[in-house]
């Protein structure tokens, strides 16, 4: 968002307040004149009230023409400048966070908003339900995806000789972090359908990349289905690797049924590859409801195991998910770094504040 804002505003200036980073990364370059303030070094008990300090104090001194908060917990400190200098906030609304919302707080600050920016459909419309919202002050702006960092390769050697799989071995990956609040991200499904998948291709092989507090359970859930053979944990991987596993799959799968939008979906399909999601979600705006890929019941087990075969064998109706250079042309005309900064550009061109800036 931010490298989007300055390349269509570049006569402005930005301070980017980051909660619990101590440093901004090399490898990405900004304007000259942004500014950016850290917390990330103060200890988690005092780290919130620092960081609220920052902003009001860094808001009441300069008066910015707009707030972003890009994290709907942050918009409480955007409303309390709100209050005190009349400065307009936005925030973003991404999934989880944005449901079920009880803090009285939050929910005046989310009310106050000038304009809520949200991932996907999906989230704006349980927002809207929940929280009684206004709907014209809510636009939707997709995630947008790295198509640079995420390209189409064969099955990495290194990894086929790390995991002794064979190149033509059918390879189903899921990425997602293994909490205990992350269960709803589909694996557990997976694992069940696993038996009636390998009956159809019983040389099959899962992978999960990713790592959390419930990856004890999921072990034992293995263990319980004597899955130990085909299944593999991958734990955590840098990002460099990440590429190189979604060219190792032969298709993605996630049925998750809370997700707000789900940004992995549009890595493996950069990378050319079948994606699988649930039909209950964010999943649904990123896969472009079913244009793009497999949309399932996340709770069904049976449908996710005979969905995965009819990818696996080549038979799933949807003729795009076996063109991986098309597949990946087409989501980069949908939600590629040039398509984010254009619907960002007409959603402040919309608004009042677009004459500002």
């Amino acid at each position: 968002m931010l490298e989007a804002l300055q390349s269509l505003y570049p006569q402005s200036n930005y301070d980017v307040f980051l909660k619990h980073d101590t440093h901004s990364l090399p490898e990405f370059s900004f304007l000259v004149h942004t500014r950016f303030h850290f917390s990330g070094n103060w200890s988690l008990p005092v780290r919130t009230p620092i960081f609220a300090a920052q902003l009001v104090g860094n808001g009441l001194r300069k008066r910015p023409t707009l707030v972003i908060s890009t994290h709907l917990n942050f918009t409480v400190a955007a409303y309390w400048l709100k209050q005190l200098a009349g400065i307009p906030y936005w925030t973003v609304a991404h999934g989880i966070e944005a449901w079920d919302i009880e803090r009285p707080t939050l929910q005046t600050a989310l009310h106050h908003a000038d304009r809520i920016l949200a991932v996907s459909s999906y989230t704006r419309d349980r927002i809207l339900k929940e929280q009684n919202l206004n709907p014209s002050k809510i636009s939707i702006l997709p995630n947008t995806v790295d198509a640079s960092r995420f390209q189409i390769a064969a099955k990495p050697a290194y990894l086929l000789e790390q995991y002794n799989f064979q190149p033509e071995q059918a390879i189903i990956l899921t990425v997602a972090r293994l909490a205990e609040a992350k269960r709803h991200k589909g694996y557990d499904q997976i694992l069940e359908a696993l038996p009636q998948i390998r009956q159809a291709i019983p040389n099959v092989h899962y992978i999960i990349v990713g790592k959390g507090k419930d990856q004890p359970r999921i072990e034992q859930l293995i263990a319980q289905l004597e899955l130990q053979d085909c299944v593999t944990l991958a734990g955590f991987v840098p990002d460099q690797q990440l590429c190189d596993y979604y060219n190792l799959c032969d298709v993605f799968a996630m049925p998750s049924k809370r997700e707000g939008f789900g940004i992995v979906y549009l890595e493996a399909l950069a990378c050319g590859k079948p994606t699988l999601g649930g039909n209950q979600d964010g999943a649904i705006d990123a896969l472009c409801h079913g244009e793009l890929g497999a949309l399932v019941n996340p709770d069904d087990v049976g449908e996710i195991a005979q969905t995965l075969i009819q990818i696996l064998q080549g038979t799933y109706p949807n003729p795009l998910m076996y063109k991986p250079e098309a597949l990946r042309q087409k989501v980069i005309d949908t939600f590629g770094f040039e398509r984010f900064q254009k619907n960002l550009a007409e959603i402040i061109k919309n608004s009042p504040i677009g004459a500002e800036l």
